[in-house]
């Protein structure tokens, strides 16, 4: 082989493996990526103003006191825990009567699983936010008004939809409240489980005698709303400042993406910048996942691994947003999730189905394959792993109703399915792995606050 052969052989193979890298021969990821962020106007996360310092008192206060749960056994933060990356760490939760905190928290004989996955925290406090819930019962519509389960019985006065949010919790049974005939752990009846499921504002108001029978808690009450009269305190004060804490504790967006867009071109490695080209082009992640937060805030229907107890009548199946619209159209459909710090808060989707975001990844990108294919022993603990459900029927079902939105533009190599990965490792803030020093050591009710 002569001299000119051989270059004209060398200079072909870098063209094709350029090419094959998703770029031209003058052009790098970074340009491509500097492109999409010019053409789809994207921009960083904009944290809101911080809220009331002592609102956020009164909130950590009541975010990690067990007083809230009708057994006196459990706190917003065991499924919602600093030290899980504001997650639980588990599949689908296990709520009051559990024993412990995380992946080693056990569940007391007779109780179910909670049907879905408790959901990160992060950044509730944005004002893009519109939608609460994996199945997005609570809302905030077009006209600035709530839609949630307790429709025209919702109290006035809660600030956002993330206060809306934290009305919900503490009346479910598996959750907080308990069930009838319980007893909490002082020994005591169980009064807030003897109120019937529809009488949800005297919950509410059981809540509240609790709460205001403390004084440490009158106090802080006081001191956070000081122009309202004791008597005419209800949970929305109380919700109102556990989103006030949530908002505070939980705003970290601080990651090498931020950092990117806010011009340091250095802080995303190549393989993220390539992840990103995939991401915002190819691979149509951004169809669903878009905006800031990276959520249409939207329900789709991916097919995911139906596995836990179930919800409702449809059990051991959760037929999603169906149950809050009835449409046939979101049968099996969920909310999309945000991502800002998603590499931590796994295992991901409605119920946990994946340990591992390469899977994930790997569903989205075919669904058809990915469920027929579900091997539970790989991605759920054992207790889980008899749940998933196979009815071909209802698999068949499904994915016969697969939000088209979810097939990419062409398929995609082991090798962009990492640099994926890596972009979505960019998204986390440097000091998740800090959130263990925010817990206190102590609440108003004197409950022990560790779930260990």
């Amino acid at each position: 082989m002569n001299f000119r052969n051989f270059m004209l052989i060398s200079v072909t193979l870098l063209a094709a493996g350029l090419f094959l890298a998703g770029c031209g021969p003058t052009e790098t990821f970074d340009d491509r990526l500097q492109a999409m962020v010019t053409a789809q106007g994207i921009r960083p996360y904009e944290p809101p103003p911080s809220p009331d310092p002592v609102l956020v008192t009164l909130g950590e206060a009541l975010y990690y006191d067990k007083i809230l749960s009708g057994n006196r056994d459990i706190s917003c933060a065991t499924c919602h825990h600093p030290t899980l990356a504001s997650g639980d760490g588990l599949p689908v939760s296990i709520g009051t009567g559990g024993v412990g905190l995380g992946p080693q928290r056990q569940m007391e004989a007779g109780r179910e699983r909670i049907p879905r996955n408790a959901p990160e925290v992060f950044n509730r406090g944005a004002a893009e936010w519109r939608t609460m819930f994996w199945d997005s019962r609570v809302m905030l519509d077009e006209d600035g008004e709530f839609i949630t389960p307790a429709g025209n019985r919702l109290p006035d006065g809660l600030q956002n939809v993330l206060a809306a949010q934290a009305m919900f919790p503490v009346t479910s049974r598996d959750e907080m409240r308990g069930n009838r005939g319980d007893v909490d752990v002082w020994g005591q009846p169980n009064e807030l489980s003897a109120m019937a499921d529809t009488n949800i504002l005297a919950i509410w108001d059981g809540l509240m005698k609790r709460l205001l029978a403390i004084p440490e808690y009158v106090t802080l009450f006081q001191t956070a709303y000081p122009d309202t009269p004791l008597e005419e305190l209800d949970f929305t004060h109380a919700a109102n400042a556990i989103a006030a804490y949530e908002a505070e504790a939980f705003s970290l967006y601080q990651s090498p993406w931020y950092a990117y867009l806010n011009g340091d071109r250095s802080a995303m490695s190549d393989e993220a910048k390539r992840g990103a080209v995939l991401f915002f082009g190819d691979a149509g992640c951004v169809a669903c996942h878009s905006g800031p937060l990276f959520t249409d805030q939207q329900a789709h229907v991916i097919a995911a691994p139906q596995i836990g107890p179930g919800k409702g009548i449809a059990a051991p199946y959760d037929y999603g947003r169906f149950w809050e619209t009835g449409d046939p159209r979101d049968k099996y459909a969920f909310r999309t999730p945000p991502l800002l710090n998603v590499a931590a808060t796994g295992p991901w989707l409605h119920d946990g189905a994946y340990s591992t975001l390469e899977a994930v990844i790997q569903h989205h990108l075919d669904p058809d394959t990915a469920l027929r294919s579900y091997d539970p022993a790989g991605h759920l603990p054992p207790d889980l792993q008899d749940s998933f459900q196979t009815n071909l029927a209802v698999i068949e079902e499904m994915l016969g109703n697969v939000d088209p939105l979810l097939k990419p533009s062409r398929q995609l190599s082991p090798q962009e399915v990492e640099a994926l990965v890596a972009f979505l490792e960019a998204w986390t803030d440097t000091t998740v792995t800090d959130l263990a020093n925010i817990t206190p050591t102590a609440v108003p009710s004197g409950l022990p606050v560790t779930d260990n």
